[in-house]
């Protein structure tokens, strides 16, 4: 039985990030810094909007977990440490080949439903099909 109300967002982000670093691509988040929790470098932001380098590299002691991506950059010089909820991450995309993953602004949308299991169905109905001899 699945849980239908947990994201799937930081699962498919922990992918997405694996994916390029064995790829040799270096993963980018885009974050919706008006959403409440965000910590990054207010200097940084534009338009609304940080891009975030979270490579092994740039991002130091970086947590990849269910709500929240944090880690320890430095902007322009300056070690800052970041907290991002992981609601507030609309994408992730490699540098180099912009090849990645949007996701929908805002909370997780729902899930469409589950397909009917029709097999109760076929079975009480009479087929079409017709012997031929």
């Amino acid at each position: 039985m699945s849980n239908s109300s947990r994201s799937k967002r930081p699962y498919l982000i922990r992918a997405m990030h694996e994916w390029m670093g064995d790829s040799g691509h270096t993963p980018h988040i885009v974050v919706d810094v008006s959403l409440e929790g965000v910590t990054v470098p207010a200097e940084h932001v534009k338009d609304g909007k940080i891009i975030l380098n979270i490579s092994e590299s740039a991002a130091h002691n970086l947590k990849l977990a269910n709500g929240s991506i944090s880690f320890r950059a430095r902007f322009s010089g300056v070690p800052f440490d970041v907290w991002v909820p992981v609601s507030a991450v609309l994408g992730i995309y490699a540098k180099e080949t912009g090849q990645g993953m949007i996701f929908s602004q805002g909370t997780d949308q729902p899930e469409p439903p589950e397909p009917q299991d029709d097999t109760d169905a076929a079975r009480n109905s009479r087929s079409h099909l017709k012997l031929v001899r």
